[in-house]
């Protein structure tokens, strides 16, 4: 009996674009990185900067000190809001203790505050679509304390009570899933017939972007890869949406060290990509440690291509230009819709 020898099958990796730093994280590090290079250290920040170990520590090693509270600043010292945002409270106990503060909000997050102002302003209830405890959350629910409700999943949606059902308006924090997120909302307007949508779209275009582009290449994948820390709201969104999309099975690791090989046993094709507020060092670290394990093949798969990028915070400009230093990210103006900062 002849027996013939089944071809050898290629390892390869479907690397993920749009995939890490998205536009408000790149301002928001930095920011931060100006801040210490121009004033020195040390800089605080508020909570962290954006959710990634890596950059935390990196920017910690320069000077930057994190906090929680603004009490924890000395007086006169210089703090950073974080990209998440603050409430107003955040802001006027900075003010008490006389802070030097630069706002480091991503824009896209702003403009949610701003809708959440407007629409306590005309007496709705809103329904913010999030996870409490979360600074973004925290901070936009500060902005109108007694109109908003958090509403964390679907689930939630038959505990909902509001004073007029006719006036009522969903928002959301803007790392979510899209398809969660939607689900939310379709049962909220079963519930509520005449609920309001926000004027654009509150999850973000990175977050959209990145979730979008891990459905395409699930479906191939025995293993998809995230990296990003765990308090990322966007990076453990995207393990979700990979096994939801058909991929085998995923992880969400910090660094290439984290990731264990019997993930990879029998596996062919294995997916990375990485949350909104990771730099690309890390995926290069997590690629070259599959290449370590034969998946030397690497293919990208694309689905947008990304050019938003935004102005540094005002409270660095001028100081930026005293120094005859120029904003290396311009504000681009093709998306007409974003307020930005």
């Amino acid at each position: 009996m002849t027996v013939t020898a089944s071809p050898t099958l290629t390892k390869r990796v479907l690397l993920a674009a749009p995939r890490g730093y998205c536009a408000g994280v790149d301002r928001a590090v930095v920011a931060v990185e100006k801040a210490l290079e121009h004033y020195g250290a040390p800089v605080y920040v508020r909570k962290e900067i954006v959710h990634n170990k890596h950059v935390v520590e990196t920017l910690r090693d320069r000077g930057a000190i994190f906090v929680n509270e603004t009490d924890e600043v000395p007086e006169g010292a210089r703090l950073v809001f974080s990209a998440h945002g603050v409430s107003p409270a955040v802001r006027a106990a900075a003010a008490v203790r006389k802070l030097d503060t630069i706002d480091a909000t991503c824009p896209l997050v702003t403009k949610v505050h701003k809708e959440a102002v407007r629409f306590a302003d005309d007496d709705y209830d809103i329904l913010l679509i999030g996870h409490t405890g979360h600074e973004e959350v925290e901070g936009t629910a500060g902005e109108a304390p007694d109109h908003v409700q958090i509403v964390n999943s679907p689930d939630e949606v038959d505990k909902v009570v509001v004073r007029d059902p006719a006036k009522v308006v969903w928002i959301s924090q803007t790392t979510l899933s899209v398809d969660e997120t939607m689900e939310t909302v379709r049962r909220l307007r079963e519930k509520f017939p005449s609920l309001q949508d926000p004027p654009s779209d509150d999850i973000c275009y990175a977050t959209q972007n990145r979730q979008v582009a891990v459905k395409k290449l699930a479906p191939e994948c025995d293993v998809v890869i995230v990296v990003g820390s765990a308090n990322s709201s966007n990076s453990v969104r995207l393990v979700e949406v990979a096994l939801q999309s058909g991929a085998r099975s995923s992880y969400r690791v910090d660094r290439a060290t984290e990731m264990q090989d019997e993930w990879f046993e029998d596996a062919t094709t294995v997916g990375v990509t990485s949350g909104a507020s990771v730099p690309e060092i890390l995926v290069n670290d997590v690629i070259a440690r599959l290449a370590e394990q034969g998946f030397a093949d690497v293919q990208e798969v694309r689905t947008a291509t990304e050019d938003l990028m935004f102005s540094l915070p005002r409270e660095l400009r001028p100081a930026l230009k005293a120094a005859g230093e120029v904003d290396p990210r311009p504000r681009r103006e093709k998306r007409k819709e974003l307020p930005l900062a």
